[in-house]
């Protein structure tokens, strides 16, 4: 809630927040690590300049399926090749397939990761 204070003064709108002792600890805390000794030019500058991340983590759990998948058929081809002393091309290629997906999923991640500033 804001309130607007009589004109004149350089800063004439009003901010009030309730916390919690322990909120209160930890805003000291940071006050403390920046620096910052005022309340009023701490809550400024973390409002202004302060941001919030909100992480869609779709794509890794995308990528955590995918990687599951990829892992359950090399043991099935690693048992099946310990069984019958061969590997079929088509099964290296489907795990190729596989494997190609991962890397895909993982720079989409990297991406999105580094557009996070």
């Amino acid at each position: 809630m804001t309130w607007k204070a009589p004109s004149g003064r350089k800063r004439d709108v009003h901010f009030h927040l309730w916390a919690t002792d322990e909120e209160a600890a930890l805003i000291k805390g940071r006050m403390a690590a920046t620096g910052i000794t005022s309340f009023g030019a701490f809550a400024r500058k973390m409002l202004i300049d302060g941001y919030h991340v909100n992480i869609d983590l779709s794509d890794v759990r995308e990528m955590v399926s995918l990687l599951r998948r990829c892992s359950n058929n090399v043991n099935q081809i690693a048992k099946r090749a310990n069984e019958t002393r061969s590997i079929y091309a088509g099964d290296v290629k489907d795990i190729r397939r596989q494997y190609d997906a991962l890397w895909e999923a993982a720079n989409k991640i990297l991406a999105g990761l580094a557009k996070i500033k």
